[in-house]
């Protein structure tokens, strides 16, 4: 079959210099095969610092394994618009990074708290309810049952998290901005690692005050946390095995959850961080999840717009994206 000839267009004016007027791909050639193209003509060492965008929406095509044949308005356009994207990190280094945070502050407060909590105390004891003073006065000065059962599904959810990264997830795209990784990893370590571990652990915190023993909603706390651990996973695997090997078109996920929510893996996370939240009666986790709600919704329509936008009538529109009947 004849291959395919391109126009090469700058998308802004401090572009990519050396770049030849026109490129030639062969018929199957990939958007990956076009940056390395583009990469050995403009003598860019890196070609994942290239960026091919849509002509028309201006976006760039992440899915470096979709073929080129297949944009149509790159075709029917004959223009490659081309980006330098700047110094890159793998996308699996960057979540590896994101996940890392919590991983290191919660063992860190744990050990530390002999020494962080006590010279804080006295400046805010005055504010405390006088049945939380005497509940203090009266700890033995180690971790509560509670503070314990946290401290383990924090950690075992966010080594999930990181091998699931490191030996599940399958990118669309290899890399990302390097100054991207300050941005995304400051939500997990700000929120769900500085803030969450300084509050847990603290002598005076729900958690620590919280009776010894389980009660009936924790067990309902425990309950939601590892369901929804075990469905994030699944749904996971599932994804990483959509595609069989060699197979570059996308699918449409079926089952699982996907037929209430554009993303039940996102609202397993929520299930998950749910239980945590009743077993810890913490603040700063109600916090995290608020915020990470947010970005999850923003992503599922995404993707929701996607789907449509990809599979026509062969998608079974949702109305929600991750939690039904809410978001």
């Amino acid at each position: 079959m004849p291959g395919l000839t391109f126009k090469v267009v700058n998308r802004s004016r401090k572009g990519l210099k050396g770049l030849p007027p026109a490129i030639e791909l062969p018929h199957d050639a990939t958007i990956e095969d076009a940056k390395i193209a583009v990469a050995r003509a403009s003598k860019v060492s890196d070609h994942n610092r290239i960026g091919i965008f849509d002509p028309v929406s201006k976006k760039t095509y992440k899915d470096r394994k979709s073929l080129v044949r297949d944009q149509t308005e790159m075709v029917k356009r004959g223009e490659l618009l081309v980006k330098d994207l700047g110094l890159q990190i793998g996308w699996r280094v960057v979540y590896v990074i994101e996940y890392i945070g919590p991983l290191i502050f919660h063992p860190l407060f744990c050990g530390l708290r002999d020494y962080i909590y006590p010279p804080v105390y006295p400046l805010i004891k005055n504010h405390l309810p006088p049945w939380v003073q005497d509940t203090v006065a009266s700890n033995s000065g180690e971790l509560s049952y509670i503070q314990k059962i946290t401290f383990a599904m924090v950690m075992a959810h966010f080594v999930k998290r990181e091998l699931e990264c490191i030996f599940l997830h399958k990118f669309s795209a290899n890399t990302m901005p390097f100054q991207h990784v300050f941005r995304n990893s400051f939500f997990y370590w700000a929120f769900a690692g500085f803030l969450g571990a300084l509050e847990i652990y603290a002598p005076f915190s729900p958690a620590a005050l919280a009776p010894d023993t389980l009660t009936p909603l924790s067990y309902v706390g425990l309950a939601l946390f590892i369901f929804g651990e075990l469905a994030n996973f699944n749904v996971h695997w599932y994804l990483a095995h959509l595609r069989k090997p060699g197979e570059t078109a996308r699918k449409i996920p079926k089952g699982l959850g996907f037929n209430l929510v554009t993303c039940p893996n996102y609202m397993f996370e929520v299930i998950a961080w749910i239980g945590v939240i009743i077993v810890t009666r913490s603040p700063s986790l109600v916090l995290f999840i608020s915020i990470g709600c947010s970005y999850m919704y923003s992503w599922g329509w995404g993707k929701e717009i996607a789907y449509r936008k990809q599979f026509g009538s062969q998608y079974q529109k949702k109305r929600f994206v991750m939690l039904p009947g809410l978001l």
